[in-house]
């Protein structure tokens, strides 16, 4: 029987107490519901996807502390082939993003696919059988083909100081936000200056007695401009379909010159840094908080932050912003290593999340016994970002080196999913029960992003989340978009390594 008749075969909902697919999909972010919808659209059927949450939504459902938002247009951030045109900001909040990935869930008929509260423990190759055998929280499964859609924005990062498990007050990482502690009146300490915490501080500062924010390294900040979409727009959008893809197309292909600044036209950067200068001087008066906050580093190194309300909220008489590190954690209070004590009630980490080191790939054994992050070795590698060596039928959305700086993921993921879908169809003319790339391919691929970061931004000289344990960046995709487009857009067979199904 071929793959996709196999895969029409079974028809309605998926039941529950399955746990035999040809496809499992782990995940209901952008790139799980992505995968799933554009399957079922292709006509097939046996598939499951596992989510360890209780709804749909990945990154956009776990988050939820004060201010969420997204950070690239709302119209650039969702499928191409599912238009909202009910956005009411430019930058879309956490809720309406969670409010649109269900939707697309229930409008293509995934619901009944997704088992949820279901957590990856171990997943593994089986070479004898040619399957996936996935331990999870909630029994076994098994799969031919596994795409794994957890994101890189899954695993919340938090720091280790020294006495911190003897503090008494309340502690919470911003990616898992405690609404049940009241803030109201109390001494908080902040941790961390990134992206979540320049959207929650300026939320939770007026109900602070008083509000300490420690900060590591200045990020560069620019002016955010973000706006309301108005009722005459949205209408716009609702009845004439095209003027919103329009605008999608204006604000992709405008944000894709972003690029050249990162890469290849460095000094273009400069203008960045200057409206960014111009941007905290205009916010901060004061000039010793104001050279606090002026970054030692060139623009685009680290993840440029747009706010308007994160420098003022500095300035407020209950804040303080703390430069100095933390030596450690104490009952009711942080101490600095220059002996200064600074109490505090609640703990909030604006700490990131493990993005480098892919967490997931520690729970992923291939096909010779080895965890995907023991051959990794601290240095996340895959060929088109989506597939690795000895892990046959096995695709990461999200994979190394598929991140942007500069655009949308969601368009990433769309160019992944369709090479996914590719390798499956060539499976099918093949014949073939498994797929992997030649570890030649892999080095190939790598050696030229290698060579092709450097001289970028990213390999300037800072510290930052987008590099490994070996300084090396496997985060970025150090080029345009649509690049990564038109190398995923077909997957060439002499790249990879088939096995025929037995006569």
């Amino acid at each position: 029987m071929a793959v996709s008749e196999k895969m029409v075969a079974i028809e309605g909902s998926v039941s529950s107490k399955k746990r035999d697919f040809d496809v499992l999909i782990l995940g209901t972010g952008f790139s799980g519901l992505g995968m799933a919808i554009r399957l079922r659209q292709k006509g097939y059927r046996d598939f499951a996807v596992i989510e360890r949450a209780q709804d749909v939504g990945g990154t956009w459902y776990a988050n939820h502390y004060p201010g969420c938002a997204c950070d690239v247009p709302s119209h650039v951030y969702s499928f191409s082939f599912a238009p909202n045109p009910n956005w009411t900001r430019m930058f879309s909040p956490q809720n309406e993003i969670q409010t649109y990935l269900r939707r697309c869930a229930e409008n293509f008929s995934i619901m009944p696919h997704i088992h949820f509260g279901t957590e990856v423990l171990e997943t593994n190759w089986d070479e004898a059988k040619k399957r996936w055998i996935t331990k999870t929280s909630n029994g076994i499964y098994s799969s031919r083909i596994l795409v794994a859609g957890t994101g890189a924005l899954s695993e919340a990062k938090l720091p280790d100081f020294p006495g911190i498990e003897d503090f008494r007050g309340e502690m919470f990482h911003s990616a898992n936000w405690n609404h049940e502690v009241d803030l109201e009146g109390k001494r908080i300490a902040v941790i961390g200056t990134g992206a979540s915490t320049i959207q929650f501080v300026p939320e939770i500062q007026p109900k602070a007695a008083h509000l300490d924010v420690y900060m590591r390294t200045a990020p560069w900040i620019m002016p955010h401009p973000d706006r309301p979409v108005t009722n005459m727009e949205r209408s716009i959008y609702k009845f004439f379909p095209a003027a919103q893809l329009t605008m999608r197309a204006a604000i992709f292909w405008a944000r894709e010159t972003f690029v050249l600044a990162f890469t290849s036209q460095r000094k273009i950067m400069k203008i960045g840094e200057f409206v960014a200068r111009k941007h905290l001087a205009k916010q901060v008066p004061d000039p010793e908080l104001r050279r606090k906050l002026t970054p030692n580093f060139e623009m685009g190194c680290k993840r440029v932050l747009l706010s308007n309300k994160f420098y003022p909220t500095l300035g407020k008489e209950n804040v303080d912003l703390v430069i100095d590190p933390i030596a450690k954690v104490g009952k009711d209070s942080i101490i600095s290593y220059d002996g200064t004590k600074r109490e505090a009630d609640v703990i909030i980490f604006g700490t990131g999340f493990q993005v480098a080191e892919m967490p997931f790939s520690e729970r992923v054994r291939g096909k010779e016994g080895k965890f995907l992050s023991e051959q990794w070795k601290g240095s996340p590698r895959a060929h088109m970002g989506t597939t690795v060596p000895g892990f046959p039928n096995f695709f990461v959305l999200m994979g190394p080196n598929t991140g942007l700086g500069h655009n949308s993921m969601v368009y990433m993921i769309e160019s992944q999913i369709a090479y996914v879908m590719d390798a499956i169809k060539l499976m099918e003319r093949n014949d073939s029960v498994a797929i992997e790339p030649k570890q030649e391919a892999l080095d190939q691929f790598v050696g030229d992003l290698d060579k092709k970061m450097e001289g970028t931004v990213w390999t300037s000289g800072c510290a930052s989340w987008y590099l490994d344990s070996q300084g090396r960046n496997p985060t970025l995709w150090p080029g345009f978009s649509w690049e990564f487009r038109k190398a995923t857009k077909k997957l060439k067979e002499s790249e990879y390594s088939f096995l025929k199904a037995a006569l």
